[in-house]
């Protein structure tokens, strides 16, 4: 070990314990994720004025059952999404173990596609714009991503690369090597870089006013903060010279330019947009 290295706060990944009941730090991240998302969702809905034709896709007291079937969507989808993704021989050899999520073991990509199934099924049954219903829950998702690294480093998980930076530490699990806290970079760019970015298209630029814009913008800038990360984080595993994090995000980033290219061809940036003053 370094003498330079910063040693891991080893925190208890339970951060409460309730007779046999065990509420994990991670299982608290998914629900701070969800009902602070959930919460700003609310608030989009309720200003008009973001919208197209000063209209809501769907009244706010919907957003309670959009809550649920997002929670079905990324819980079933961020699991298989594990599975098949990352560990499909271990799973496939102990399928028991499949349904087990609180043992940890979630896949973004896997929760995204989750998500958007869920998404298009609640817009259809609310009659909504389902482009408009993504751009919602796009704008909300970096929440969720940014408790969920911070779970990652509590948990001393999806660690770094071996590094001599200063910041660098020594992870329980990763052997006496200091490395980059990967968990911490990705919670800053994937969560409140990309949030941010959301946030200044939605409020400032009324990029809610065209569908398909800020969900686009998340996909293409998800994309691209987690490959960024990826050059700092151990790999899962690599194929070829790409680690499966910068592979799963590339349909992602082409998705996302092709939504917001799609957009401006839908609706040009002029419609629907009210003039200052």
């Amino acid at each position: 070990m370094s003498l330079l290295a910063i040693p891991f706060p080893e925190i208890d990944p339970v951060a409460l314990r309730l007779g046999p009941i065990a509420v994990k730090w991670y299982g608290l991240a998914y629900m701070a994720g969800l009902l602070l998302g959930w919460l700003y969702v609310k608030r989009l809905l309720r200003q008009t004025r973001l919208w197209p034709n000063d209209k809501a896709p769907f009244t706010p007291d919907r957003a309670d059952d959009l809550l649920l079937f997002m929670t079905v969507g990324v819980l079933v989808g961020g699991r298989l999404g594990n599975v098949l993704f990352y560990e499909p021989a271990y799973y496939f050899n102990n399928p028991l173990e499949i349904p087990a999520v609180w043992k940890g073991g979630m896949a973004f990509h896997g929760g995204l596609i989750g998500s958007i199934i869920a998404i298009v099924l609640f817009a259809r049954r609310v009659g909504a714009d389902a482009w408009s219903v993504l751009d919602a829950c796009a704008a909300a998702t970096p929440i969720g991503l940014f408790f969920g690294r911070l779970a990652n480093f509590i948990n001393g998980e999806l660690w770094g690369r071996p590094s001599s930076m200063p910041w660098a530490m020594v992870f329980p699990e990763a052997g006496p090597m200091p490395r980059h806290p990967s968990q911490l970079y990705e919670a800053a760019l994937e969560g409140l870089v990309l949030f941010a970015l959301l946030w200044w298209l939605a409020h400032a630029r009324l990029a809610l006013r065209r569908p398909g814009v800020v969900a686009g913008t998340f996909l293409a800038g998800y994309a691209v903060a987690r490959s960024v990360c990826e050059l700092f984080r151990e790999p899962d595993f690599l194929l070829g010279p790409l680690s499966a994090g910068i592979l799963y995000s590339l349909p992602m980033l082409a998705g996302g330019i092709w939504m917001i290219w799609w957009s401006g061809r839908r609706m040009p940036a002029s419609v629907n947009v009210p003039r200052s003053g």
